[in-house]
């Protein structure tokens, strides 16, 4: 019966903390995809790095082949 509490708890806490996140977020989420798009492109030029869309692919696709099963 114990273990229904921490279960109630747990998941009382994440619907309240996904409610309250939306009610204070700051911008739309497509303001801060574009607010991040901008900053990967800025530090791209500014240091020079030029990658092909597919090189963009095959890179995350690496990452996600390397990284561990959640």
């Amino acid at each position: 019966m114990k273990s229904l509490g921490y279960l109630g708890a747990f998941f009382g806490g994440a619907i309240a903390g996904a409610v309250i996140g939306l009610l204070l977020a700051p911008e739309k989420g497509t303001d801060t995809r574009d607010k991040i798009t901008d900053a990967v492109d800025d530090f791209m030029k500014k240091h020079n790095i030029k990658l092909t869309r597919k090189e963009v692919s095959d890179l995350v696709d690496d990452i996600e082949e390397a990284a561990p099963e959640a």
